[in-house]
């Protein structure tokens, strides 16, 4: 899974065997390909997340 930044800067995860952006959070995997999500995947998407908010904010809530 790759991360990419839409036009308003927030990143997003895109799969990178089919390119779809859309995931079953049930099996945590692709709806296309059903490529799964691995768990380092979602700890950088997670820190892409919070370094977003930051700079949106100036801080990081909790």
């Amino acid at each position: 899974m790759s991360i990419f930044y839409n036009p308003m800067g927030a990143p997003e995860l895109a799969c990178d065997h089919c390119g779809c952006r859309w995931y079953d959070r049930m099996t945590n995997a692709c709806y296309e390909c059903g490529q799964p999500v691995t768990e380092e995947m979602v700890a950088a998407f997670n820190q892409a997340l919070l370094e977003f908010q930051k700079k949106l904010t100036g801080s990081i809530s909790t």
